[in-house]
């Protein structure tokens, strides 16, 4: 029978499939679906910086909320909208979470201020979790801070984090950054036990009848796994960290793809909303097939066979396949006779 453990930031896990944050995490019920169904490890949702400083804010409203009651009174209206969940709400959940299960829960936070990442990271290591996960990005609007400015922050964020905790920590990232190979090693060199790759950030759309922003929840496809397939190829062999590939991944297969590429686990979000948890039966026993037929005894004897260091042909993570592209165009022609 094929061997579907192994080794993640540290945590020896049943399998590489690991279900990513999202709110099915807040249901203890579908928790323990997860676990049942054969999820290796579950990364609980993320703690936003702004419920922290909203709820900052309402300490402060709280305290000075006679300030204006006059003749002529100010306002009638409280300043902040009511937030959903508070920081000590959502460490509590947090714990909660961590005890309804056997397998690994994994703490996800998305601060800004480095006093948030290293207080919260604190207080989330301390309800028991097996590890940390650090959602790093920046945002379009930093227009002072240049490339330097933004990684040398984001690392230095993580070695006070790693300073302040003694379980692994993680770093998910998105695929902007200017250099990303490069960012990742200097990460890496400053102490994450893993790198995800990538973050499916929320894009704003247009409603041009309401002519009004939305903000629409689009699920990944399988055709998305592209970008951390060819990045995970990529980093196998070259990083100390463990490599997780986020973003497509829908089906036994596709974890087959990241494995060969070098990935120690995936992430799997949008595949468990579109095909319910007990999904990962079917993706873990794929793999064991696959396996089987292929004479594979455990993971390690196929992980990064493909990577840029082991693979043979190093076109496909190269400028390369562009020019292979188009000496091959006729066959693009016969597969989409329409552009011909």
């Amino acid at each position: 029978m094929a061997d579907l453990r192994t080794r993640y930031m540290g945590i020896d896990l049943k399998s590489p499939i690991i279900a990513g944050a999202s709110n099915l995490s807040t249901d203890t019920h579908k928790l323990r679906q997860m676990e049942e169904a054969g999820v290796a490890a579950i990364v609980y949702k993320s703690l936003f910086e702004e419920q922290v400083q909203l709820e900052n804010l309402e300490l402060y409203e709280r305290k000075t909320e006679y300030e204006h009651r006059n003749a002529e009174q100010v306002t009638l209206f409280p300043n902040s909208q009511t937030v959903p969940e508070s920081p000590d709400d959502y460490l509590l959940h947090l714990r909660k979470a961590r005890e309804s299960v056997s397998i690994p829960l994994i703490a996800s936070l998305n601060a800004v201020t480095d006093e948030v990442w290293v207080e919260y990271a604190a207080k989330a290591a301390a309800t028991g979790v097996a590890g940390l996960e650090l959602n790093f990005y920046s945002l379009p609007e930093e227009k002072g801070a240049d490339r330097e400015t933004i990684e040398k922050r984001q690392v230095e964020t993580l070695r006070k984090v790693k300073a302040a905790v003694k379980i692994p920590v993680a770093v998910k990232l998105t695929s902007y950054y200017t250099n990303t190979l490069r960012f990742i090693s200097e990460l890496d060199k400053a102490g994450a036990d893993a790198v995800v790759i990538f973050n499916r950030m929320l894009q704003p759309d247009i409603d041009i009848f309401t002519e009004q922003h939305t903000m629409p929840l689009n699920l990944s496809c399988s055709e998305d796994n592209k970008l951390p397939l060819r990045f995970t190829g990529m980093l196998h062999g070259n990083v100390k960290a463990s490599v997780c590939s986020s973003t497509g991944v829908y089906t036994g297969n596709d974890v087959i793809k990241m494995v060969l590429a070098g990935a120690d686990a995936v992430q799997v979000v949008s595949t468990l909303y579109s095909n319910g948890v007990e999904v990962v039966k079917s993706m873990t026993e794929e793999i064991g097939k696959w396996m089987d037929g292929h004479g594979y005894k455990d993971l390690s004897s196929f992980r990064g066979k493909l990577s840029m260091k082991k693979s043979e042909n190093k076109f496909p993570y190269t400028r390369a396949q562009y020019i292979d592209l188009m000496m091959n165009s006729g066959d693009i022609m016969k597969k989409y006779p329409s552009l011909s």
